[in-house]
């Protein structure tokens, strides 16, 4: 998704809950809802949440830097995660304990219309918004199930706004019930447990973005989607007369909503000239940014199949097989040297080690020893 998309939304989103948490703090006052209250909370919670947003989205376009070679599209992310424990801390919280403080402390709801105008307005405000952000949320996902593209979505900014607008509108219709029900009854406790229902619905919704997000924060891999392109990428270069002999792995991870990391490591064949392993990788690149310019980063690796496989043994802390040890030797090893090295016997390590064990005395000299030998004894 686009930045601009996902700054749009979120303005929109900013906008509306700004307006919506002045009016609703003015009516819980003036009639002494608490569910009303909690939705003042709640939307003043939402206000604070998209402002955090624009920060994230604002930092994650800073350049890499010494520091930060890959540059900060995490920090979205992170300012992502905040959202989640201030809706959950904030806004679950409060709204239920405004409403068990009803409960334990009922007192009855006065001019309930105002609620109701109150009520009615943000309800349309809050329309507007879930509206821009579910029209960018569809273009994106297509034909994909709406809670499937949602686990998959990438940009914690659109889906955020999203979650948070369907939990509001959710929200604002418990609060009239639960006033409208207050208001015909005379009973207050409706109210209350309204406010603890809207508590319970944010804490759910706070849960669902925190593990969303920690997933994003760890690193997610490409889309299906974009790593078949990839794949296909390398296939085009694989093959008998073609540069690459194998592909050992192919990793991505989403540094941001629209950065991913690219690694491979490919087996080229032994015969081909450096010059063409590096106009192949050339064209991997090219094909792949051409298609998928969300990959940003992108680093091929030259690595047999068995060196790769060696690598991978000792990553995971397991012996060498025999295929990693069956290494052969080099061409300018000397057999004999080799064997009799092999055949001396191993050092008594009860002698000091500052006696090496000595070779045995060559039988015949040559010329340059003898002489040697004359000027020492000169």
């Amino acid at each position: 998704m686009a930045a601009g998309g996902s700054t749009g939304v979120v303005v929109v989103a900013l906008a509306a809950n700004l307006g919506i948490a002045v009016a609703k703090f003015v009516a819980a006052a003036w009639t002494g809802s608490s569910a009303m209250l909690s939705e003042a909370i709640h939307s003043l919670v939402d206000t604070a949440n998209q402002a955090l947003l624009l920060l994230g989205i604002r930092r994650a376009r800073r350049p890499a830097d010494a520091v930060h070679p890959f540059g900060y599209a995490k920090e979205l992310y992170f300012w992502s995660f905040v959202v989640a424990i201030l809706l959950f801390s904030l806004g679950a919280g409060v709204a239920i304990y405004e409403g068990v403080d009803k409960l334990m402390h009922p007192h009855a709801v006065t001019d309930p219309f105002v609620n109701y105008a109150v009520l009615a307005v943000a309800f349309v405000l809050e329309s507007i918004s879930a509206a821009k952000a579910l029209a960018e949320f569809n273009r994106i996902r297509g034909a994909t199930p709406a809670l499937v593209a949602l686990r998959a979505s990438k940009d914690p900014a659109l889906f955020t706004v999203l979650l948070e607008d369907v939990a509001a509108l959710t929200g604002l219709t418990i609060a009239a019930i639960g006033i409208a029900i207050s208001h015909a009854t005379g009973s207050p406790t409706a109210d209350g447990y309204a406010s603890v229902l809207i508590g319970l619905l944010l804490g759910a919704v706070a849960a669902f973005m925190s593990v969303e997000i920690r997933s994003l924060i760890v690193g997610e891999a490409a889309a299906p989607a974009i790593r078949r392109g990839i794949q296909e990428a390398f296939a085009s270069e694989q093959g008998p007369g073609r540069p690459i002999r194998a592909v050992n792995e192919i990793r991505t991870m989403h540094l941001g909503p629209a950065d991913i990391l690219l690694g491979a490591s490919v087996d080229f064949d032994d015969g081909i000239t450096a010059d063409a392993i590096e106009a192949a990788t050339t064209r991997i690149e090219n094909t792949i940014r051409t298609h998928h310019p969300e990959v940003r980063r992108i680093f091929i690796e030259g690595q047999s199949a068995r060196d790769y496989a060696r690598a991978e043994r000792t990553l995971e802390g397991l012996p060498p097989s025999p295929d990693d040890t069956a290494v052969p030797a080099p061409a300018t090893a000397l057999p004999t040297l080799t064997s009799s090295i092999e055949a001396e016997p191993a050092p008594d390590p009860a002698l000091p080690r500052t006696v090496p064990p000595q070779p045995a005395a060559p039988q015949r000299e040559s010329r340059k020893g003898r002489k040697r030998q004359k000027g020492k004894r000169h």
